[in-house]
């Protein structure tokens, strides 16, 4: 299956005429580095589980590559050995073969769009990736491995169909901006909310309407005055140089830091920050939500309908009723543990649709 994806979208990269693309993986090859790393994640080097990031990649392709004087074979035991050194996010082992199999040739910090990542994130838990075509953000999950269980990311979720607002966090869409630039502010600002721990729950409502604050109790603690556009702005500025994309990943943390404040926080579909640490009511013209129905962008995966209490605690009541009521908005919510989901109305099914995306940020 991981063989097909990469194969897949080689293809369509091509048709498009992308440069610079990575070799598509063999299954053989995928096999093999999965193994050395699950067994490597499972061991500890003076106590320390190993976090590491493999690419299959020969060093020829890596831009600026540090190669080692001699070569290491793929193996658990060298894998844990390395991992100290290559914590920090953005460095890449990188692992290729000859006839004696698959080895360790050095680290990158670059590597060309559709290269085959596997990440390690703690024990038992591994995560299939690749870099987007643009270079711009986090990469596309395409399949989770905790221990002997396969989530394979459903790129093309037919669940969300009818959900528009829900689209722009399957793993291939997102939204074009006017450059023709895929939009993944969303996804960022989720992986910012993810990061921190916390847990957090951001509402996202229209530009120019106040109908939002039906649902806050007033008054609010922590308005922003004027809004803060910093994300808008940077948008607009020249995206060709890899400067902006570092300080728009900065800027979107930065508003990413606010939701762990204890209360949601309030941006505008626009990315503009109207408030912080507000406390959701039901709209006194709104009723209970009692209904909704859950999806997750993993193959064979059900849609669940459940009472909204069944989902979680106060934060995915809280956005489940904000959605019922503003139905022209959008809540997301990060559990501490990791979980992560969206909320919109879905005009098709008549009911609030959450819609957990942890797979694709971790």
């Amino acid at each position: 299956m991981v063989e097909a994806h990469f194969a897949r979208h080689r293809a369509a990269a091509t048709a498009q005429e992308e440069p610079h693309l990575a070799s598509p993986p063999e299954s053989y090859l995928v096999e093999a580095v999965i193994d050395a790393a699950f067994w490597a994640s499972l061991r500890r080097e003076e106590g320390h589980p190993p976090k590491i990031s493999l690419a299959l990649l020969p060093p020829d392709e890596a831009p600026q590559p540090l190669l080692f004087g001699q070569r290491r074979r793929l193996t658990p035991y060298n894998l844990l050995k390395l991992a100290p050194a290559v914590e920090q996010p953005g460095i890449h082992l990188g692992v290729w073969h000859d006839e004696e199999g698959l080895y360790v040739w050095g680290t990158t910090t670059n590597i060309p769009p559709l290269c085959f990542v596997l990440e390690v994130v703690e024990p038992g838990l591994l995560v299939i990736k690749h870099r987007r075509a643009d270079g711009f953000g986090k990469f596309v999950n395409v399949a989770i491995l905790r221990g002997d269980q396969l989530q394979v990311v459903d790129a093309d979720n037919a669940a969300v169909g009818d959900c528009p607002a829900l689209q722009a966090f399957l793993p291939e869409s997102g939204l074009l901006t006017k450059s023709g630039e895929t939009n993944t502010v969303l996804v960022e600002l989720a992986t910012a909310m993810r990061a921190h721990g916390r847990g957090g729950l951001v509402l996202v409502v229209p530009p120019g309407s106040n109908s939002w604050q039906d649902s806050i109790v007033q008054p609010m603690i922590y308005p922003v005055v004027p809004a803060y556009a910093g994300i808008a702005e940077m948008q607009q500025q020249d995206q060709a140089k890899r400067k902006w994309q570092d300080k728009l990943l900065h800027t979107i943390g930065l508003v990413g830091g606010f939701t762990a404040v204890d209360g949601a926080t309030v941006i505008t579909q626009d990315y503009d920050l109207l408030a912080f640490g507000v406390k959701v009511t039901r709209a006194e013209a709104g009723t209970p939500v009692d209904k909704m129905v859950m999806t997750e962008p993993v193959l064979g995966s059900a849609a669940v309908h459940m009472h909204p209490a069944q989902n979680g605690g106060t934060r995915h009541l809280a956005a489940a009723q904000f959605v019922h009521d503003q139905r022209d908005s959008i809540a997301l919510v990060a559990s501490q543990d990791g979980y992560f989901t969206v909320f919109a109305w879905s005009t098709k099914m008549q009911m609030v649709h959450a819609h957990r995306i942890d797979v694709l940020l971790l």
